[in-house]
């Protein structure tokens, strides 16, 4: 397959007017974008003879904090006139900051208003403004259900006003937030392509057909990501139904009673299940216990954020019972040490994807190939099939 950046990537002036903000949090993930961009901008600049050549695209940035906890935004290098797209990873603890001589450790509240304050920074220099947010701030509390708060809403009302025009996202809770602000651009990508490729490249021996394949759905919620995958693999799909005790709350939610499996027999079958968010992990191991007591085989759980809310000892406890085979998961937000080395988790980079939509969005290209990878999924499995591995290596791009 011809990659996608020599099919679309063209140098023109107004490339040179990109520039990429990567927050504290988001650096690590804005390095690896930009490597990308740089490189394909200044073999794009050889081959065409344009005399140019850029060394990055990132603008150096900072949010420091006085002593009483107090922050502000600094931008330190000219934005004026720039096409800017701010990276924000709202789900990264690990920054922490003083206050009163106490480190804290970052929230999402304090990760999305150092956004606005660097926003602030900009103060309205910049020729447009596209916020890269993978996990979306405040994406779990996208509705009302009683007299309850509308966070996600509010913080795409909140960007609107202060010029932001659009916002990328992944994978989003429910995209249907997007209609909080319907005249703001919102698209919502999913890595299911990388996701699948990193499963293929750890697990050579899969046969994956619907004989031996099964997809299941966790919960109703999760259902179309479930059903794009069983359909583009071309398998059977189940689903777990989850009753849940709506009379009491615990840890904000109502706990499940039980979950009720939908579908046809799992038994010596190899299990992939597919969720945006695995935070506790209770009902996914829970799952894998109701599953592995029907007799299936390898069961894989793949999520686009990893969180491990409570910590890797129950999932620990569970690889070691045979319960699952690994946890696919993506870098959209901060993954810490001792998780990346788990035998068990396997992850899946998603920095040349963001780089491709940030360089097609920066030149008013179609987002259609990126939106859409059944093709090229369909590839990669038969690929896969015709036992290639190396090639999922060498001639598939990220």
């Amino acid at each position: 397959m011809k990659p996608y950046y020599e099919s679309v990537f063209k140098v023109n002036q107004d490339m040179s007017n990109m520039a990429i903000l990567a927050m504290a949090g988001a650096q690590d993930l804005g390095e690896k974008v930009d490597y990308y961009i740089t490189k394909w901008y200044n073999e794009a600049a050889e081959k065409s003879g344009v005399k140019t050549h850029k060394d990055t695209f990132l603008i150096k940035n900072s949010c420091p904090r006085f002593t009483t906890g107090d922050g502000k935004g600094l931008i330190l290098e000219s934005v004026r006139g720039k096409d800017l797209y701010i990276l924000c990873d709202c789900g990264n603890y690990s920054i922490t900051y003083n206050m009163f001589g106490t480190p804290n450790r970052m929230s999402p509240d304090d990760h999305y208003a150092d956004l606005k304050r660097l926003i602030g920074a900009i103060a309205g220099n910049a020729k447009k403004i596209t916020v890269v947010m993978p996990n979306l701030y405040g994406g779990r509390q996208h509705r009302r259900s009683a007299r309850e708060s509308l966070d996600c809403s509010q913080m795409l009302h909140e960007l609107n006003s202060m010029g932001v025009s659009d916002v990328i996202t992944f994978d989003a809770h429910d995209p249907r937030v997007q209609n909080a602000e319907p005249l703001m651009g919102f698209d919502n990508f999913y890595p299911t392509y990388q996701i699948l490729k990193a499963l293929l490249k750890h697990f050579p021996n899969l046969e994956m057909d619907k004989d031996h394949f099964l997809v299941v759905s966790p919960d109703e919620g999760a259902m179309s990501r479930n059903i794009f995958y069983a359909s583009v693999l071309g398998v059977d799909l189940g689903m777990f139904y989850k009753r849940r005790d709506y009379a009491h709350i615990v840890n904000g939610r109502n706990p499940i009673v039980a979950h009720e499996y939908i579908g046809n027999d799992v038994k010596d079958m190899t299990i992939f299940v597919a969720d945006d968010i695995l935070a506790t992990g209770d009902s996914m191991l829970h799952l894998c216990k109701e599953l592995k007591a029907r007799g299936c085989g390898k069961i894989f759980l793949c999520c686009t954020y990893a969180l491990f809310t409570e910590g890797l000892e129950k999932f620990q406890k569970a690889y070691d019972e045979g319960l699952f085979t690994a946890v696919l998961s993506t870098n959209l937000t901060y993954s810490y040490k001792e998780m990346l080395d788990k035998p068990w988790f396997v992850q899946a980079d998603m920095s040349k994807f963001i780089a491709y939509i940030i360089s097609a969005c920066d030149q008013g290209l179609s987002l259609s190939p990126l939106l859409d990878p059944h093709d090229k999924i369909v590839e990669l499995v038969e690929k896969y099939k015709e036992n290639k591995p190396e090639q999922l290596a060498l001639n598939i791009e990220e």
